[in-house]
């Protein structure tokens, strides 16, 4: 096992030692106390089963046979989880032909932040996360099932579908994924159209043709943004089948996937002998584990966030010099997509996930001393799914890459680390996402130019007032000030500055999300501006410094005239009201940094005592 990501596992288990113990405490007296539904009473059971046929009636009201609860994001407006409309009906359908039951739990919301970008519903979507948790939890909460499977992919929606299913934690829970849609357009092509966009070269109507093109039916995005990230992340944490997390949607292959999942759940009840709940999957190693397939595959950023807080509610304490370090450990080993050319499917073609569990268990970068959903141990998942005869068999994956420009091995990685950077300075703690970077580094020194909206940007550039080198400032956009929403939207302008031969940078307290590209962006700045951070005292012309070398993030203005300064007072009434933002006041009240999982969800006192 590779020393630094063995001692990153340590001081992890150390640290949360305490909380750790409550957590396990809980979960084990959740199991206790079931199968939840025998401690109903009979007008309580009634009601659980009364929309049931008489077979279902039958099973539930015997006990021995178990209720498995399905939790959804379904909607028809996003492409990556339309395909979930008929997973009920197949799931109830084969979770019955192993002689057990399935209820559809609940939904829950599953916004788009490819649709909201730069729009008001933006400052939603991180908290939607905190939400997506809850209503998990609401539709867990009627002590009537024995196991559990979640459907969701994208951005917040599977975190809080994690967090959810972890608050049950006693629960066998599966993760079931829907697959990306087959490749549009080269992601290049998209990306060129865009900046030409910026550039005011081509019109809306060419914008639009092109980005139909790329997000063309349904499925998840192509390109390796937190949606994908988070499936190949839940995969390499155990919780989905092996292979199964891009597999595209509407194929026999798909459909035997799904029930096959359907299966496995039933295997893991407490009501059999291989009881394996997800808090038992989730430990400290698999979290590592997590932290390592994201890194070496130059994954979203988002989750420098997410995995704080799914860890938290595992009972663990994880921080940005974990990410740090294990990206120290852990070679580069995808080029997908704003990484590279590349997208989710063509990563498929050229080994995919069975190759990539067999290059970082090769190299000593993953902890095989796990649970998963289908036993101890990773090696099954160096297999591949097939489809023979109509029947799923899993084979050995590939050995080797078949395009080793997109899936490179341990010997011959793109980079030699993961591509996260963790800046520290006066400025505060930030992130930067340096896989997508033209060169290994960033250094930058340069004058800042400061905005309070991400939108007031676009007159400046519009304006020419963007062409030098500069550190472009966007603040008061951290969570407890509007919601913490992407920024994305800043990346065309500001790459064509680059691309005219600017030394240009971001420097956010917002986010930036798994589409952070070439642009060397410092985001998640915390302690925020709104909370009292540095950022709010910078000024147009104050030299800014970020070197990924040396880990700064400096403001270069002296002491004293800091000290003499007014921090700016935020102006963002406009982002609080409107769009129903006005009713996640009391959240924002409450949401933690950047660097404690931006969440609503857990009190700073840990439980030291369950009965």
């Amino acid at each position: 096992m590779n020393a630094l990501i063995q001692e990153v596992t340590e001081r992890i288990i150390e640290r949360s030692r305490q909380s750790r113990a409550a957590y396990l405490n809980k979960i084990d007296k959740a199991r206790r106390d079931g199968p939840h539904r025998g401690v109903l009473s009979c007008g309580n059971l009634a009601h659980g089963f009364a929309a049931c046929n008489p077979q279902d009636k039958s099973d539930l009201r015997s006990m021995t046979k178990a209720n498995i609860a399905i939790v959804s994001s379904y909607n028809d407006m996003l492409s990556a989880h339309q395909p979930y409309e008929a997973y009920p009906a197949i799931l109830k359908q084969a979770v019955a032909e192993v002689g057990s039951v399935a209820q559809f739990a609940g939904g829950v919301p599953a916004m788009c932040d490819g649709v909201t970008q730069g729009n008001p519903g933006m400052d939603l979507s991180l908290m939607s996360r905190d939400v997506i948790a809850m209503s998990t939890a609401v539709g867990l909460s009627h002590n009537m099932f024995d196991g559990a499977l979640m459907l969701g992919i994208c951005d917040k929606i599977v975190p809080g579908l994690l967090i959810g299913s972890l608050s049950f934690g006693h629960l066998p829970t599966v993760f079931v994924p829907a697959g990306p849609m087959p490749s549009g357009i080269p992601n290049k092509e998209k990306a060129r159209v865009r900046q030409a966009f910026a550039e005011g070269k081509v019109g809306r109507e060419e914008l639009l043709e092109a980005e139909s093109k790329s997000y063309h039916s349904a499925g998840t995005c192509t390109f390796y943004g937190t949606a994908n990230s988070n499936q190949l992340v839940v995969e390499v944490m155990g919780l989905h089948l092996p292979g199964s997390s891009f597999v595209n949607p509407g194929t026999p292959l798909r459909d035997a996937l799904t029930k096959a999942a359907a299966r496995q759940v039933t295997r893991l009840t407490d009501l059999g002998d291989n009881y394996m709940p997800i808090g038992h999957i989730v430990d400290a190693k698999a979290i590592v584990n997590g932290l390592v397939a994201l890194l070496a595959t130059g994954g979203s950023t988002n989750h420098t966030m997410h995995l704080v807080a799914v860890a938290r509610a595992a009972g663990y304490h994880i921080t940005w010099d974990d990410f740090s370090d294990i990206s120290n450990a852990v070679p580069l080993l995808t080029r997908i997509y704003p990484n590279g050319s590349a997208d989710i499917n063509h990563f498929v073609a050229a080994g995919g996930m069975a190759l990539l569990f067999k290059e970082l268990l090769d190299g000593g970068l993953l902890h095989n001393d796990v649970n998963t959903i289908c036993g101890p141990g990773l090696e099954r998942y160096t297999q591949e799914p097939r489809l023979e005869d109509g029947e799923l068999v899993w084979r050995d994956g590939p050995v080797s890459s078949h395009d080793t420009e997109v899936l490179a091995s341990v010997a011959k990685p793109f980079k030699p680390d993961g591509g996260l950077s963790v800046l520290s300075g006066n400025l505060g703690r930030a992130v930067m996402k340096t896989s997508a970077l033209r060169e290994t580094h960033c250094r930058i020194k340069a004058p800042a130019v400061v905005f309070e909206d991400q939108f007031e940007l676009d007159a400046a550039f519009n304006a020419g007032d963007l062409n030098k080198d500069c550190v472009v400032v966007v603040r008061f956009q951290g969570p407890a000030a509007i919601g913490m929403p992407e920024l994305h939207r800043l990346t065309p302008p500001l790459g064509v500055l680059q691309d005219k031969g600017y030394k240009v940078a971001l420097v956010t307290d917002g986010r930036m999300s798994g589409a952070s590209g070439k642009v060397p962006a410092a985001i998640h700045v915390t302690p925020e501006a709104y909370k009292g951070g540095l950022l709010a005292k910078v000024q147009d012309g104050d030299l800014i410094e970020l070197n990924t070398e040396t880990g700064d993030l400096q403001l270069l203005v002296d002491v004293e005239e800091l000290a003499r300064r007014e921090a700016k007072v935020a102006d963002i009434g406009h982002h609080q009201i409107g769009m129903g933002r006005e009713m996640f006041a009391g959240m924002r009240s409450t949401l933690t940094g950047a660097e404690e999982g931006a969440c609503s969800l857990f009190v700073d006192q840990e439980q030291e005592n369950v009965d």
